[in-house]
């Protein structure tokens, strides 16, 4: 499997960016994934080369670029219950610092970064993302309706931007959430929200998980619920993207 780091070009400096791709030299649809607020490090290479392998050009662009390349931070091989807060005080500043409008600029630049490689078939492309990285990757979706065919976020704050900007939306959506992240009156106020926004979606919690459950460096791992995860992007990037 193909992996290569890259730079993307901002309007704030190069991004660096982790990008995984078939070993066949044909051109294949593009996935934008962002990752959690941990960032690229083993774990979100591994996811991107496991999506990769399905048939798909998978960008993870370090979202936390003005503040040096990834790991931006010095992380621990195993994020354990007892590691978590010190990580998430020396994150904090960052996510904070990274506003919407930061991210709807670092979106455009992704987007024509992706598209523009000659590994990447023409079309509309997908995103995905983790945590802070599925509201950026709604961010993205609702900015770009044209440029973007499928929308997945997992255990993520989808609504955080209000219901007006999920009703921009015109991709096909899935939504997984964490047990400990919604509580079900909650996805109903949700899903009415999307039920509005006329788009095809899936939006559902994750029986028993909790916030960081596709996480396999962290104390919040689930296994069953991962593989739920891909059992739902899955047909979801081959209904919207194999097609175009």
């Amino acid at each position: 499997m193909p992996t290569e780091m890259l730079h993307i070009p901002t309007p704030d400096g190069p991004a660096d960016a982790f990008a995984a791709f078939p070993d066949d030299g044909e051109r294949h649809p593009g996935v934008l994934m962002y990752a959690d607020g941990f960032g690229i490090r083993p774990v979100l290479r591994e996811m991107a080369r496991e999506l990769a392998g399905h048939g798909y050009y998978v960008l993870v662009p370090n979202v936390f670029h003005r503040h040096g390349p990834a790991p931006v931070i010095e992380l621990p091989a195993f994020i354990g219950e007892e590691e978590r807060p010190a990580v998430l005080a020396r994150l904090m500043p960052l996510i904070e610092a990274h506003t919407a409008e930061r991210a709807r600029r670092d979106a455009e630049a992704y987007l024509a970064f992706l598209t523009a490689r000659p590994e990447v078939t023409a079309g509309p492309v997908a995103v995905t993302g983790y945590c802070i990285g599925g509201l950026l990757a709604v961010r993205t979706a609702t900015a770009h309706p044209g440029r973007v065919a499928a929308l997945a976020a997992f255990h993520a704050p989808v609504g955080a931007d209000g219901p007006g900007s999920l009703g921009r939306l015109t991709a096909e959506v899935h939504f997984g959430h964490a047990g400990t992240d919604i509580t079900p009156e909650a996805l109903g106020e949700l899903n009415r929200t999307l039920d509005g926004a006329g788009v095809p979606y899936t939006s559902e919690i994750y029986p028993g998980t909790v916030h960081g459950f596709t996480m396999s460096d962290t104390a919040a791992f689930d296994p069953a619920a991962l593989r739920h995860h891909w059992d739902r992007l899955l047909p979801l990037l081959a209904r919207t993207l194999n097609d175009n």
